[in-house]
């Protein structure tokens, strides 16, 4: 049986609680189907995330309005579909994205070596 690395679980789960906000930047400015959201959140560092961890999060994403589906059609096959981020899903990014910001830099402080005080 094969068993994931500590590193690779610690960062998998780090990644549960942020891929909304990442699938919405990804789409952000051009509408994409899973294989494509995948390819691009891999180019841009985040090669961890498959295809299908994406669907369920998509699924939550309609559901909240913030991203909606549309068919395209492909080439020689089944029309794909699609997602486009929404005007609300516009606004939550911005939010999420300066909750980020807030989180990471606290985050940062606490992870930052600190002189010892003599």
């Amino acid at each position: 049986m094969h068993r994931m690395t500590p590193a690779y679980e610690r960062t998998s789960q780090l990644l549960r609680g942020v891929l909304d906000v990442c699938l919405l930047a990804v789409i952000l400015d051009e509408p994409a189907y899973g294989y494509e959201m995948t390819r691009r959140l891999s180019a841009r560092g985040l090669d961890v995330v498959g295809e299908g961890s994406i669907y369920p999060v998509l699924g939550r994403l309609e559901r909240d309005g913030l991203v909606e589906p549309f068919q395209q059609p492909s080439d020689g096959g089944p029309p794909r579909k699609y997602y486009r981020v929404t005007p609300r899903g516009r606004s939550a990014l911005e939010r999420w994205r300066q909750e980020w910001n807030q989180t990471r830099s606290a985050i940062d402080a606490v992870l930052s070596p600190r002189e010892t005080e003599r």
